[in-house]
């Protein structure tokens, strides 16, 4: 368990004193090989925390996230999460990536709201379940869609074998084969295990197909076993991994075998550069969420993204929801919003049931390490393509 600013909570926030801290349980991999996007988010709850704060909190209660780490096991989360649940909260924030949310998904049948960090499950709508960021399916058509405008259409895959790569999948042979994507296909789809520690025969068969462009849908260090594959075989073709790499801990830490042609779909708040149409309110809430990140020397990326709006949210339900909070009056408030303006876009839980936002909000992004960016190459959803 790890609370943040809990030492120093006097200094920060006058009023703790008077108030009792409203306490959020947060399940966050912040070990193991989701470390990389649990200490993401983690920074930036702990920027979330103090701007709610300088808000005055939740009807006059700091809010105190109190951050547990499931070690990226699934067997570890179900065991936390039915710990919280024996203190009867209204609300949990995460788990972070896929498995670790299906395997807690089942235990929220009456509540409490669960909003798990990943874009990766899909909650029945009208449960208590929500899923953070834009499906992952929204994510892969994005980089099909991307792929085919620029000629692209012979695709090779490799996807891990747990249950991001198995998703991810599923939605890059159904985005292959949409009627207005003409030409697009799959020349050679192979696998590996996320604890391998080599896959050059899977990219010699690759390779062999003479694809135009790579597709490796996967999330954390296991990606940079592909990277070093790709290195090792001197073979430079336009790849592209899952979003949940969108992070600049990442990019730096594998820096030297960076694919010259890195693409990754993006969230609006993590896109950078010029010419993206994107909502004024959009743009707003960008600032802001710049300029506090800029407080600490660093831009945000998708580890950010994925807890910024969706922690918002949820705060703002619990604000609405009167003296006595339940999870069904969070989870009412959170269904029947139409128009919030967050940084990853306008959500609308009508349209997009349990997320908000939808594949129409993504832009295609290419990593360009000379100015450390993550760079629009198109507008939300893919349309009018920006000449890089």
């Amino acid at each position: 368990m790890r609370p943040i600013f809990a030492a120093f909570a006097l200094a920060l926030f006058p009023f703790a004193a008077q108030a009792e801290n409203y306490d959020i349980d947060v399940v966050l991999p912040l070990t193991g090989t989701g470390a990389f996007i649990g200490k993401a988010q983690e920074q930036a709850l702990a920027l979330e925390e103090k701007l709610f704060n300088d808000e005055g909190g939740i009807n006059g209660r700091p809010v105190h996230f109190v951050i547990h780490d499931d070690q990226t096991n699934p067997q570890v989360s179900v065991q936390l999460v039915t710990d919280i649940l024996g203190k009867q909260p209204v609300v949990i924030m995460g788990p972070s990536l896929t498995a670790m949310c299906r395997a807690t998904m089942p235990l929220m049948t009456n509540g409490p709201v669960e909003y798990c960090y990943t874009p990766s499950v899909n909650p029945e709508p009208g449960s208590y379940v929500f899923s953070s960021q834009i499906a992952q399916a929204g994510l892969i058509e994005t980089v099909v869609r991307y792929f085919h405008a620029r000629g692209w259409n012979k695709i090779a895959l490799i996807a891990s074998t747990d249950a991001t790569g198995q998703e991810g999948e599923k939605g890059i042979e159904r985005a292959a084969s949409l009627p207005d994507l003409p030409g697009m296909t799959i020349v050679e789809k192979t696998h590996y295990n996320p604890t391998d520690l080599t896959v050059t025969a899977q990219l010699e068969r690759m390779k062999a197909a003479a694809p135009d462009a790579v597709i490796a849908w996967t999330t954390g260090t296991p990606v940079g076993t592909v990277f070093k594959a790709l290195a090792q075989a001197g073979w430079d073709v336009p790849f592209a991994p899952g979003t949940g790499n969108l992070l600049y801990t990442f990019m730096h830490q594998f820096a030297a075998v960076l694919p010259k042609q890195l693409y990754l779909a993006a969230p609006q708040g993590a896109a950078r550069g010029e010419g993206m149409k994107l909502d004024p309110r959009v743009v707003a809430a960008k600032k802001k969420y710049y300029e506090l990140f800029r407080t600490i020397g660093l831009y945000p990326d998708t580890g950010a993204e994925t807890v910024w709006d969706s922690t918002r949210i949820v705060v703002e339900a619990l604000r609405h929801a009167g003296a006595q909070p339940t999870a069904q009056k969070v989870r009412d408030y959170i269904l029947q919003i139409r128009d919030f303006a967050g940084v990853s876009g306008i959500y609308n839980y009508e349209k997009s049931p349990q997320r908000g936002i939808s594949g129409h909000d993504a832009v295609m992004t290419r990593w360009n390490g000379e100015k450390t960016m993550f760079e629009a190459v198109s507008q939300p959803g893919g349309d009018e393509l920006i000449a890089r």
